[in-house]
């Protein structure tokens, strides 16, 4: 047997998911979203205007997050439960919410973070 046969064996095999609060990201576990999350993401968009929500999908470092842009460019993110909970939150907010890896990040919010990194 070659190395690679342990590999193309293997496809068939299926390996269970460790539960939600026993799932570990490198040596930290993952902080799950929180109420000081969620009323820190309404208080930033009851504080600015022209604000739109950009819902960031998992990834081996951190759980679903909602980016939030202004209409300076000025941006926060937090992590929340779930995408579909992103965008209900966006909904109920009156706020635009797209998913971030088919739209991508906002031109604005990358002038924001230049414009931050020139004055200091």
């Amino acid at each position: 047997m070659s190395f690679l046969d342990r590999f193309r064996r293997a496809s068939g095999v299926r390996m269970n998911r460790p539960a939600r609060d026993a799932r570990r990201t490198g040596s930290t576990r993952v902080r799950a979203a929180d109420d000081a999350d969620v009323a820190y993401l309404a208080e930033f968009i009851a504080s600015r205007r022209g604000v739109e929500g950009f819902v960031e999908p998992r990834t081996a470092v951190s759980d679903v997050t909602l980016l939030l842009v202004a209409h300076d460019g000025e941006w926060t993110r937090r992590r929340v439960p779930s995408a579909a909970w992103a965008h209900h939150f966006c909904n109920d907010h009156m706020t635009p919410s797209y998913d971030a890896a088919v739209v991508g990040i906002p031109q604005r919010m990358r002038d924001y973070n230049r414009r931050k990194k020139q004055q200091g």
